[in-house]
């Protein structure tokens, strides 16, 4: 089929003025209507207006920081006395069965996951409770609701040292002196190496004193120092010798 159209002026003339004949704008489709972009459609440009960025960055682990924090802990403990080293739980229990109530040592731990553990002499007997190493720095390991409040230490000693500083600030002031009671023998009897546990809520721990090794004595030195740490908070301020005061330094603590 043969379209005829009426001359070509008309439509040349409509061109020129920019206007199109009734018959031809009848065929014009209609303009799209302006709709946004879909979500993701430029991933380039909205990743460069709005930039992904980690909520929080992981703590970058630092070994020699480790290490360190570590070595001085065991430095520590070697010169206070009271770190027994490589000794079991039954041990402990058989060294600290007939000490009085508050007696505590530190013993490397046997679990894998732990470095070290504080041995303590209840009114239940001896228990134990793990110190956790997290961060360069230790706590009470407990699984008890209050366990993210407990406080870290930079190292072993400093932990200990508050615990016993809180406990005697505690406890209270005795009535007056008095024979031991057949009490104190039918507790530590219950909890004699073999048997149950006694029925009961959570064992309360007080640390009031520490087990010193035989094999680890302390010198009189050691001794004088502790006496002046508990006297003196600042040792950098006496009038001594530099090697005098160094050897102060090296174990800055009361217990």
């Amino acid at each position: 089929m043969v379209l005829c159209v009426q001359g070509s002026c008309p439509l040349l003339a409509a061109e020129r003025i920019g206007r199109r004949p009734p018959w031809a704008q009848s065929l014009e489709l209609p303009d799209p209507a302006m709709q946004p972009l879909p979500a993701g459609a430029l991933p380039e440009e909205v990743a460069e207006e709005t930039p992904v960025r980690a909520e929080s960055e992981p703590k970058v682990l630092d070994p020699e920081e480790d290490l360190l924090c570590i070595a001085k802990t065991f430095s520590y403990l070697r010169e206070s006395g009271w770190y027994w080293g490589p000794i079991t739980a039954g041990e402990a229990r058989q060294h600290l069965q007939q000490m009085p109530e508050g007696t505590f040592l530190v013993r490397d731990s046997a679990h894998p996951g732990y470095l070290l553990t504080l041995s303590v002499q209840t009114a239940r007997g001896p228990t134990n409770v793990r110190i956790e190493y997290a961060d360069s720095s230790f706590r009470l390991d407990s699984s008890c609701p209050s366990r993210p409040r407990l406080l870290a230490f930079p190292d072993v000693v400093s932990l200990v040292q508050h615990y016993v500083a809180s406990c005697a600030a505690d406890a209270p002031a005795p009535a007056a002196p008095a024979p031991a009671s057949p009490a104190p023998k039918r507790e530590a009897a219950a909890a004699a190496p073999g048997e149950p546990a006694p029925p009961g809520g959570a064992v309360h721990l007080r640390l009031a004193r520490p087990f010193v090794r035989g094999a680890s004595a302390r010198s009189l030195q050691h001794l004088c120092r502790l006496l002046i740490h508990r006297l003196v908070s600042d040792v950098d301020g006496l009038p001594l010798p530099r090697r005098v005061t160094e050897y102060l330094r090296r174990y800055p603590f009361r217990l």
